[in-house]
């Protein structure tokens, strides 16, 4: 059941998750968008000029404009962050500054409203480090080697589960958080595999994939992720906790990604393989009995049919 009659903040809620969440939540919601527009899937949606839906541009290193942003607010939906491998590793010091300042702006800011029921914080699945089969939430997670690039933002989001629950167990704001597992699916921008696939399948341009494309990853449809969204908002067993959301139903290595998406999308694109020095995860496959069990979570859209919602849609956007 969702949450109905709540004014709720979504930080980075201009981007791609945070479009599809609006999707869900507005008519019966009251929604406050932060967001920098540095990605902005929602032009050309409308979905920000929605009866009850309010865009700030802002940022969450700013503590005046999360203040603003939050005033009256029930819930806090924290999806604000500096996303893409190839970003973070271009600008490490940011990619903490955001996750760790910024989310401890939200939560002192949380702490003051009145009426605060629920902060989801959204983490990642890279906090398992390079090789992760079957991890649950209570598995030991991995650092990864200091002065690695590609970790920072793995490290900062660990590190602000941590600082949630702390607010949890001391101060008692109902916070919860969750880590994603490979999210596709209309409106993705930025550096995801499957968006960088189809749309150079359907321009007819070779498929890049690092190395020999043997890193294996289990892709979950936005849907999914909105769906566990919601019950972490309207289950109180939600509160205090960390949940993995994916879909281990839907794993296939890269190479094998780019080749089915190639077969769905008619395309007589290649298959270019391109040298990668860098760490990487090898090996990313959550397990989600926790969610299943805690919340009824279980995923709905399989691999091939979200890549085949996933690509109608960019034909029709590519063609615009």
């Amino acid at each position: 059941m969702d949450v109905e009659g709540w004014r709720i903040l979504i930080t980075g809620g201009a981007g791609f998750i945070g479009s599809h969440l609006i999707e869900r939540l507005a008519g019966n919601n009251e929604l406050v968008l932060l967001d920098t527009l540095h990605r902005n899937a929602l032009a050309k949606t409308g979905l920000d000029r929605l009866p009850g839906v309010e865009l700030i541009q802002g940022d969450v290193l700013d503590r005046a404009a999360v203040d603003a942003a939050i005033e009256g607010c029930n819930a806090v939906i924290h999806l604000a962050s500096i996303a893409g491998v190839d970003t973070v590793m271009r600008i490490p010091v940011q990619t903490m500054r955001v996750a760790l300042l910024g989310t401890a702006n939200l939560l002192e800011a949380a702490l003051a409203q009145p009426d605060m029921r629920r902060f989801v914080d959204f983490s990642t699945s890279e906090v398992f480090g390079s090789h992760a089969f079957n991890v649950s939430e209570g598995d030991v997670t991995s650092l990864g080697a200091v002065g690695e690039a590609r970790w920072t933002y793995s490290v900062a989001k660990l590190a602000t589960e941590h600082l949630c629950m702390c607010y949890y167990r001391e101060h008692g704001l109902p916070a919860v958080a969750v880590r994603p597992f490979n999210i596709y699916g209309p409106r993705q921008v930025g550096e995801g595999a499957v968006h960088h696939f189809i749309v150079r399948a359907l321009r007819g341009e070779n498929l890049i994939i690092h190395n020999d494309g043997s890193q294996i990853r289990a892709w979950c449809y936005v849907d999914d992720i909105v769906n566990g969204v919601a019950l972490c908002l309207s289950e109180e067993a939600a509160l205090g906790n960390t949940f993995n959301i994916g879909n281990p139903r839907s794993t296939v290595t890269i190479y094998n990604l780019a080749r089915e998406i190639l077969r769905l999308c008619s395309s007589g694109s290649a298959i270019e393989q391109v040298t990668w020095d860098h760490a990487d995860v090898e090996l990313r496959i959550p397990n989600v009995d926790k969610a299943r069990q805690m919340l009824g979570f279980a995923p709905q859209v399989d691999l091939e049919e979200g890549l085949l919602r996933t690509i109608s849609w960019y034909r029709k956007t590519l063609r615009g």
